[in-house]
């Protein structure tokens, strides 16, 4: 069978830039083990496939490795190919995910996302994971993931992690974190536990960066730069229990793939 399948750089408004992930229309379902082996066949940090459900999709995430309960990127990039390549009317979608509903609308050249806040609790610091991290924080906090704080930009664009120290240290990703030179926050975020050494953007990420520096900076509204090589640029919100994240796609490939 052959499915259509596209590349989108997700929180990015200039090419070569952001997050790219592949998105995969189906009219049903693959069996999980197809989808994982897709997702390793492409060998980004995310593949999404939907399905049409009703009034809105339903939306599942791999890495190379595993299926996860989240993904910010991949959420854009499915929305940028509805809107842009598939030229659906609507301006708000809806899908259906491991995470419950999330809803997404059109903003413009902008996609407006609603997500979860993950709530975030001071934790002690890790003296292995800074080793690993090759940097010391000042402060660490615990969600889900491990959040290492730091005290400027160009200490979190230092770092050069050892991943198999880092995953030999922490039973999770781990994001670093620190006040931003021309933005309110900036971040990198290292998943080796999930097959992703360093993830250029990370939307769920945010789900726990938001309310962390909403709170430290006393505003609701941010402004974020993730500071991998791509770099990835997000506007967030956080509104009571939701974080709202904004941002820009790019399509790069469109094509076909074939499973036998």
């Amino acid at each position: 069978m052959k499915y259509d399948q596209y590349q989108v750089s997700a929180f990015t408004s200039r090419q070569f830039g952001g997050n790219p992930a592949a998105v995969v229309p189906l009219q049903q379902w693959l069996a999980t083990e197809t989808m994982q082996l897709i997702a390793a066949e492409n060998n980004l940090s995310e593949t999404a496939f939907y399905v049409a459900e009703g009034e809105g999709y339903g939306l599942r995430w791999f890495t190379p490795q595993v299926e996860v309960d989240l993904c910010g990127h991949a959420t854009l990039a499915t929305a940028h190919v509805l809107f842009n390549e598939l030229n659906t009317s609507a301006d708000e979608l809806r899908f259906q995910t491991r995470s419950g509903e999330l809803r997404v609308t059109r903003r413009g050249e902008h996609i407006q996302m609603d997500f979860p806040a993950y709530e975030v609790v001071d934790a002690a610091l890790d003296t292995a994971i800074c080793k690993a991290l090759g940097g010391s924080a000042g402060a660490a906090h615990e969600s889900s993931f491990w959040l290492y704080r730091f005290d400027t930009e160009a200490q979190v664009r230092a770092l050069t992690p050892d991943f198999r120290a880092l995953l030999a240290a922490s039973d999770r990703p781990v994001i670093a974190t620190a006040p931003g030179d021309d933005v309110d926050f900036v971040s990198r975020f290292f998943g080796p536990q999930v097959g992703i050494d360093e993830d250029p953007v990370t939307g769920s990420a945010h789900c726990a960066l938001v309310p962390l520096w909403a709170q430290l900076l006393d505003k609701q509204q941010l402004s974020a730069l993730q500071v991998s090589d791509r770099v990835g640029e997000l506007d967030c919100e956080l509104d009571g229990e939701r974080v709202v994240m904004r941002g820009q796609g790019l399509t790069f490939l469109r094509g076909q793939i074939t499973v036998l």
